[in-house]
């Protein structure tokens, strides 16, 4: 029973390898082969690969220092988080509130033989995201320093250490989501948040990531003799690496003993959180006059609480809400001296930094396609606003009028820091103030009229129309051709009949371009969408 629970559990983390989300059906075998293939590339090749790259740059100069604990630390440390995080929320919705729960507990199956399935999962994973890091680093070493029969057998325990360590972390960091989750009513926001929040660390910690090395191996003996003093255990824990059997044998000995207290508290709770469902407050009900709205008004509202209770819709096609507010701060602490520079490398071509500020700008506003899937994300609901005395151009202006009130107060505030940083006349000004706006409107309209053309109404997940359909990939990089059809021919013309003239020029096509769009969006579009 054990092998068929754990099996059903990993076939569940990688069933889009075994299904096809859009048909629901079981892939090729030679389908099957292909993307597990390229899932170990990724994994090995390209991750690997970066680390191995890392444990290159930074092996010899700790060992050379006699600092070889250091390089042990400092990777698994690595590997400790990289295996943690990677898995948490495998943890969270394979261990603690899978959508099994209360199948498995009702049929006659030990429920220790479920939390040990689920756990072993969990490890499996962990391992796999651990090892990505591990299995470089001790190669690595083995390498340079030796692979001495102690320093092997060594590396080998410290790896499967590691490896249990991520499990408790794991268990532990899933408990305490579960926990939220079960607390929270709109989990959207939350969502969102900590996806960017991890994004947004990860891109840091990748650019400091080279500095931080190369400080580190410049002062070993300092960095070093700091944890040693100061924290002992850290320096027990490296010296495993390089082969100390005492040291092994004590974090061997801790670890089991931390492993068998968190699989007992496990077992003790289990059931309980298992169980346990959201917690519903009571209301109590007031009596309330209700603000009748118009039709449009109702719809629109109704776009807004799709937009802002799908995870994947928010991160997926409106980044462009906080590209372009970080965007415009960052041109008010950094632009003046970016600009600067611009116009200093570019020479007598100074209008030419105007237009790349303007080309950005546009470019940011398409990073917001949240018009194109909203078609397609009606699904099999698509007949409750077919069936109301709606008119069906109605309903696409209210999907397009989303999106504008998204994308074009964002950009309003970004075009006004451009105009405050930018060096130019007013007429440049007011022009690169006007024609992101124009673009803005452009990409709603373009985005909503592809979406009703080719939707895709029976997905089986709503990530398809969000992320897997043709109308999203044409209105994104559709939008980034725009962009360079607008930028590129400046090279060419633009100092001759100058930057005022040719942003006009521009601004009048987007314009004309918007207008008969929006006419056919309300005509052929809505013929479109009556018919789905």
């Amino acid at each position: 029973m054990l092998k068929v629970l754990l099996k059903k559990q990993m076939t569940e983390v990688f069933r889009g390898y075994f299904y096809n989300r859009k048909t629901n059906k079981a892939r090729s075998k030679a389908n099957q082969i292909v993307l597990f293939s390229l899932f170990a590339f990724l994994m090995i090749g390209v991750l690997g690969g970066s680390f191995t790259a890392v444990a290159l740059g930074v092996c010899f100069g700790l060992t050379s220092a006699g600092m070889g604990w250091l390089y042990f630390v400092l990777m698994s440390g690595i590997a400790v988080v990289l295996g943690a995080f990677g898995s948490v929320f495998n943890t969270y919705s394979g261990l603690y509130l899978p959508k099994d729960n209360d199948l498995l507990l009702s049929m006659p199956i030990p429920v220790r033989t479920i939390i040990v399935s689920r756990l072993l999962n969990v490890y499996l994973l962990g391992a796999m995201y651990s090892g990505v890091v591990m299995l470089p680093t001790l190669i690595v070493y083995w390498v340079i320093v030796g692979a001495a029969i102690q320093n092997v057998i060594c590396g080998i325990v410290l790896f499967l250490i590691i490896t249990i360590i991520v499990l408790i972390l794991s268990c532990l960091l899933g408990w305490i989501v579960a926990k939220i989750s079960l607390k929270l009513k709109n989990k959207s926001f939350i969502v969102v948040l900590i996806a960017l929040s991890c994004i947004g660390g990860y891109y840091f910690i990748y650019f400091k990531a080279q500095i931080w090395i190369r400080e580190l191996v410049a002062n070993a003996s300092v960095y070093g003799t700091n944890v040693k003093d100061s924290a002992y255990g850290l320096y027990l824990f490296g010296r495993i690496g390089e082969g100390d059997l005492i040291a092994t044998a004590i974090f061997a000995a801790a670890t089991t003993l931390l492993l068998a207290l968190t699989i007992f508290i496990l077992s003790r709770g289990f059931l309980k959180l298992a169980t346990s469902t959201a917690s519903v407050g009571k209301v109590k009900y007031h009596e309330k006059t209700v603000k009748e709205k118009s039709v449009f008004g109702a719809l629109l509202t109704k776009e807004f609480a799709r937009f802002t209770t799908s995870p994947n819709y928010m991160l997926n096609c409106g980044l462009g809400v906080l590209l372009l507010p970080v965007l415009s701060v960052f041109l008010l602490i950094k632009g003046a001296d970016i600009l600067t520079m611009l116009t200093t490398a570019l020479g007598d071509r100074t209008n030419l930094a105007a237009l790349l500020l303007c080309a950005a700008l546009m470019l940011a506003s398409t990073m917001n396609d949240m018009a194109t899937p909203s078609v397609s994300l009606e699904g099999k609901n698509i007949w409750i606003p077919q069936s109301m005395p709606v008119e069906a151009k109605t309903v696409l202006k209210a999907k397009t009028a989303m999106q504008l009130i998204l994308t074009l107060i964002p950009m309003l505030f970004a075009v006004i820091c451009a105009a405050v940083v930018l060096q130019a006349s007013v007429a440049e000004k007011l022009m690169i103030c006007v024609l992101p706006l124009i673009f803005t409107v452009f990409s709603a309209v373009f985005g909503c009229y592809i979406g009703v053309m080719h939707p895709i109404i029976d997905w089986k997940a709503e990530i398809i129309p969000i992320k897997q359909s043709g109308a999203v990939a044409i209105s994104l990089f559709g939008g980034w051709g725009f962009v360079a059809l607008f930028a590129l021919p400046y090279l060419l013309i633009g100092q001759i009949i100058g930057l005022v003239p040719y942003l006009i020029f521009w601004a009048v096509i987007y314009t004309t371009a918007s207008a008969l769009l929006y006419r056919r969006l309300i005509t052929k579009g809505a013929e479109a969408f009556s018919r789905l």
